[in-house]
């Protein structure tokens, strides 16, 4: 009968054989990576659902991300120049359904310029639905957006422009 340190002898050994084995196994070569094709949608697969603003001041981002989409040839990005030409301060009024119920300019010294800016809200139309963010009673729902523009009468909005 073996001893009871024999048997943990042949245990260790088992072990360091076992490591020992599995020390020259070799790796199967990495396959090199690639992306999987992109599958097609399914022709029954559900539209992406719209965003919705749970605040005003998302869907002001909503707007405003619509105007510019809408308005590509009109808008320029990145950094505002020190002098801005151009600034316009519109009060917008979007019904229930997305329409635009009212276009004011609120703020401006350039009608040229409010002019563009007008015309941008205008092409941008119908807008999301502010849905529950009407007041009880309330038809409309109504905030401003300022358009900056450079010398070349193109835009950013104060929504989506970032710290300067």
């Amino acid at each position: 009968m073996a001893t009871r340190s024999q048997h943990i002898l042949r245990i260790a050994v088992a072990a360091g054989a076992a490591l020992l084995l599995a020390s020259c196994h070799k790796e199967p070569p990495a396959l090199p990576k690639t992306s999987p094709a992109p599958t097609p949608p399914a022709a029954d697969a559900p539209a992406a659902l719209p965003r919705v603003a749970s605040n005003i001041d998302e869907y002001k981002v909503l707007v405003a991300e619509r105007i510019l989409a809408s308005n590509p040839q009109q808008t320029f990005s990145g950094r505002l120049p020190p002098m801005l030409p151009a600034i316009v301060v519109l009060d917008i009024g979007i019904d229930r359904d997305g329409g635009v119920s009212e276009a004011r300019v609120h703020r401006s010294r350039d009608n040229a310029a409010s002019k563009v800016a007008l015309a941008a809200l205008a092409a941008g139309t119908p807008y999301p639905k502010p849905g529950h963010l009407l007041r009880f009673g309330h038809k409309t729902l109504v905030f401003s957006e300022t358009f900056l523009f450079n010398k070349d009468y193109k835009f950013q909005l104060r929504t989506l422009a970032g710290p300067q």
